[in-house]
C-alpha cells in the first residue's frame, strides 16, 4: 500500500540541515567551541575529544543521511547521538550540574534549557520516524513508503 500522505522525504531534510549546521559551526569557530567543550563538568581528556569528535559526527551523519543505501545508519547514528545530547541537557535543565555550559551551535546557544530539550525531542522523533520508514522499506522492498 503506498503512503498517500508522502511523509518520508521530511524526515532527513531537515537532520542533514541540522547536523550540517552544528557541524560546520563547530568546526567554524572551532577555538570557541573547543573551549566550551574544555569548561564541560568532564574529564579535559575527553573534552578534547569531543571537540574534534562531535563536529565530525555531526558532518558523518550528513554524509550517511545523504546516501540512500546509508540512510538508516543516519538515522540510527542521529538517534543515538540525540539521545545523548538530549540526556546531558535533561540534566543541566534539572541542575545535575554545578555549572551550566553550551556548546550548542549558533541560533540553539539562545534557546533556554527547556526548549533546547523539547527541540530535541522533536528531531529524536524525525529520525526515529525515518528510521522507522527506512526498516518498512528493507522489509518489503516492493512497497515504499
Amino acid at each position: 500500500m503506498k503512503n498517500s500522505w508522502n511523509l518520508k522525504p521530511i524526515p532527513y531534510p531537515i537532520l542533514i540541515l541540522v547536523w550540517t549546521y552544528t557541524g560546520l559551526e563547530k568546526l567554524i569557530r572551532f577555538e570557541d567551541s573547543r573551549n566550551a567543550f574544555l569548561n564541560q563538568p568532564f574529564p579535559q581528556e575527553l573534552a578534547e575529544s569531543l571537540a574534534y569528535l562531535v563536529p565530525l559526527t555531526e558532518l558523518l551523519l550528513v554524509f550517511l543521511l545523504v546516501l540512500p543505501r546509508l540512510r538508516w545508519w543516519g538515522y540510527l547514528g542521529s538517534t543515538i547521538l540525540l539521545n545523548a545530547f538530549t540526556t546531558y541537557i535533561g540534566l543541566i535543565w534539572v541542575g545535575a550540574f554545578p555549572r551550566v555550559p553550551c556548546n550548542c551551535a549558533g541560533i540553539l546557544e539562545s534557546l533556554d534549557w527547556e526548549i533546547h530539550f523539547w527541540v530535541n525531542w522533536v528531531l529524536i522523533f524525525f529520525a526515529a520516524i525515518g528510521l522507522r520508514f527506512e526498516d518498512i522499506n528493507r522489509a518489503n522492498p516492493n512497497t515504499k513508503i
